[in-house]
């Protein structure tokens, strides 16, 4: 009931910046959170962060505090993840996705996926 788009993966510098956002369709009753995930080649998928959409809560992950800011705007129904300080161990496939709340780093929280974007960091 909720589609999500994903834009503006791609390949960067160590160091540059990339800016993703995620369309949504609309906001059903229980997707009151929106999350960005990620998943390197042979790794388990990994919380990066998650906003709500009505009292703009954030949450991160340790490992992008400081370098990484999820925002959302309800108007267009859209959340973006704002990265700086980009290093090569970031190089992913990106998901955006939407759930209920609750334990927010558990991605099986989560009812609505992207498709993913690629995050491609050089050395």
């Amino acid at each position: 009931q909720v589609q999500l788009v994903e834009s503006g993966g791609g390949l960067v510098q160590a160091g540059g910046s990339l800016r993703l956002s995620c369309a949504a369709s609309g906001r059903a009753f229980s997707s009151s959170i929106m999350g960005w995930f990620r998943q390197a080649p042979g790794k388990e998928r990994e919380f990066v962060a998650a906003i709500t959409w009505s009292s703009e809560m954030t949450y991160y992950a340790d490992f992008v505090k400081g370098r990484f800011t999820v925002s959302r705007d309800n108007a267009k129904n859209t959340v973006n993840l704002q990265m700086n300080s980009l290093k090569p161990e970031d190089t992913a496939v990106y998901y955006c996705a939407a759930g209920p709340g609750g334990a927010v780093v558990l991605y099986n929280r989560y009812n609505y996926w992207g498709q993913g974007t690629q995050v491609t960091v050089s050395s």
